[in-house]
């Protein structure tokens, strides 16, 4: 099969397009025939060995994928031909993954594979992190933040179907339309979003969302009313901001940590339940990721270079074999 691998961490462009062993299913498994894959940031991360989770060179790139089960192992709770999507860590850029059943859902028939493939890594996050971490009730407000990008614009759709107010905060003109069309009730520019969001809410928001951290961690602070809490959910600007705990003291507000891939391991069931709350929302067409680009296999160094750009509207995709 064609495969995407990592031989060298001297990021995206050294990615090499190779031949590689078909893998096979064992118990509790399932090959999957990949139709899509998403590309997510720990990709990015991972080409140059900066991900917190390091695999052994050389492997294959890829986290999440959508395709049909062509294969199962003893024992699996899947049947050939299932429409399903899978979040493996690895893997998935190539025409054949093998994933455990944990690993993987069905895919609900009103839903294309490439929409699923765009799917798994950021909505289980942003689930993960408003209702599990959050425990976010209907009518709170949160704030966004890289509300555009991927998980963010997954934490806006799921805010949004939650009951959620939701206030965005991006960068540019193209990328404040993007979130205006998936319905956010409130978009702000990133400089000066402090004064923007609390004149709309002079006491503040309930919840921040980001997965930006940087520089705009201390405004994020001064943006939360009393009680409130921030979700760190990763540090796309690249800088990990620190935090003064009187901050903290002051107004009995929290930082947390949302951490999902790291709850997976700690629960393998986790990916199921998590499937089986947001399904309907899924199903009804409400958490559709807005797709910025689709790029061939063999084109995955392009493909996972948009995300260093800073430029991405939704998510990228890798097409792999078209759904028919």
């Amino acid at each position: 099969m064609k495969a995407i691998h990592v031989t060298r961490l001297d990021g995206p462009e050294s990615v090499e397009f190779v031949d590689a062993e078909r893998p096979a299913p064992g118990p509790g498994e399932v090959l999957i025939e990949v139709a899509v894959a998403g590309v997510t940031f720990p990709e990015l991360l991972q080409t140059r060995g900066m991900y917190q989770v390091r695999h052994e060179l050389p492997f294959v790139l890829g986290s999440e994928a959508a395709g049909t089960v062509v294969e199962v192992g003893e024992g699996s709770r899947f049947a050939v031909g299932d429409r399903v999507a899978a979040i493996t860590g690895k893997g998935t850029f190539a025409e054949y993954l093998v994933a455990a059943d944990q690993q993987t859902v069905k895919v609900p028939d009103p839903v294309s594979l490439a929409h699923a493939a765009g799917m798994p890594m950021n909505l289980l996050t942003a689930d993960f992190s408003l209702r599990v971490r959050g425990n976010v009730q209907p009518g709170q407000t949160v704030l966004v933040h890289g509300a555009a990008g991927g998980l963010g614009s997954a934490g806006v759709q799921l805010a949004l179907a939650m009951g959620l107010e939701v206030v965005a905060v991006v960068s540019t003109d193209d990328k404040a339309a993007m979130v205006k069309e998936l319905g956010a009730h409130h978009v702000v520019k990133a400089e000066g979003f402090k004064d923007a969001v609390l004149e709309i809410f002079p006491d503040g928001v309930d919840v921040v969302y980001d997965p930006v951290g940087g520089d705009r961690f201390t405004d994020s602070l001064r943006c939360l009313k009393r009680f409130g809490h921030l979700q760190v959910l990763g540090f796309t600007a690249g800088e990990i901001p620190t935090v003064k705990v009187n901050r903290l003291l002051l107004k009995n507000i929290s930082v947390v940590g949302v951490a999902w891939g790291e709850a997976t391991r700690g629960n393998p069931n986790l990916i199921a339940e998590q499937w089986e709350v947001i399904s309907e929302h899924v199903a009804a067409g409400r958490l559709n990721p807005h797709i910025h680009a689709t790029y061939p296999l063999e084109q995955a160094g392009a493909a996972i270079s948009e995300l260093d750009n800073r430029a991405v509207l939704g998510k990228v995709l890798l097409e792999v074999k078209p759904e028919a």
